[in-house]
């Protein structure tokens, strides 16, 4: 089951720790549960409370930035969709995994409610069977997915209360850091530099590194080259004919020599070989 489910219950992590930029091809369901943790998705900033749910489909560029001084906590379910799609599709219930194919990304603030808390349970429950010596017997994974079924269910019920509507009011600097990630997804593919960027958005240099920065936890060259390398990755996937160093130079990348070296160093394969492994599943 390795690479289709993936749970993790209550982990703890102080804000020392270096959390990286990442994209996924897992759908990712995230509980935050305490502490504080300012996440950024896509060109969108969420300032977490406790009970907040994430759903992403996981290719979308996403951080949290914590805060060094506070406690981390929050549970995570990383799922396969293709896993989990023949039971869907015989109970009729593909509309569960809708939202990630929609919305790509959303946020249900459930306030500590009781379905929220059952949802915990259950998260609780895929944790411990996944850690299970029992794990690799005949009946695991038909466990892991009536549990996952439920989790689905539970967070489908979630994002159907009314009262859960997020009110869309944020600060300036809030909107002026979505303002930039906006900006870079629609630009990351062209060449890009502080400057730039700043006089795009009419903005000074300094404010505009400083702010990105303080809400989203990114430099902002880190997030042009981590919007490149996204795009690469799901090229490389969906254009399995296309020469690497097209691909490359379409996506923002100078030179087929910086590619590659930030290709290996980030995903730890060779371009091609990530190829190679995403084409074989």
């Amino acid at each position: 089951m390795n690479g289709t489910l993936l749970v993790s219950y209550r982990m703890q992590g102080l804000g020392g720790h270096s959390y990286d930029y990442h994209s996924h091809q897992e759908y990712e369901v995230y509980f935050f549960h305490s502490g504080s943790c300012r996440y950024l998705i896509h060109n969108q900033i969420y300032d977490l409370e406790p009970g907040d749910i994430l759903l992403m489909d996981g290719l979308t560029l996403h951080k949290p930035n914590i805060n060094p001084n506070s406690e981390y906590i929050r549970s995570v379910v990383h799922f396969s969709p293709h896993w989990i799609k023949g039971l869907l599709v015989e109970l009729g219930s593909m509309y569960l995994i809708e939202v990630f194919q929609t919305l790509h990304h959303c946020l249900i603030r459930t306030n500590g409610n009781e379905e929220s808390k059952r949802l915990e349970e259950i998260i609780r429950r895929l944790d411990m069977l996944q850690r299970s010596p029992e794990l690799h017997d005949k009946f695991a994974e038909t466990e892991m997915k009536v549990l996952l079924l439920q989790v689905l269910i539970s967070v489908h019920r979630l994002g159907e209360v009314e009262s859960i509507k997020i009110p869309n009011q944020k600060g300036d600097k809030v909107e002026h850091a979505e303002n930039i990630a906006s900006y870079i997804q629609l630009n990351y593919m062209k060449k890009m530099t502080l400057e730039s960027i700043s006089e795009a958005l009419n903005l000074s240099k300094s404010y505009v590194s400083h702010v990105f920065k303080e809400m989203t936890g990114f430099t902002v060259m880190e997030y042009v080259m981590g919007c490149r390398l996204t795009q690469v990755k799901y090229s490389l996937e969906m254009e399995p004919n296309k020469a690497l160093h097209d691909i490359a130079h379409d996506c923002g990348f100078e030179s087929a020599s910086h590619f590659s070296r930030y290709f290996r160093e980030k995903m730890g394969v060779t371009a091609k070989e990530y190829r190679r492994l995403r084409l074989k599943k």
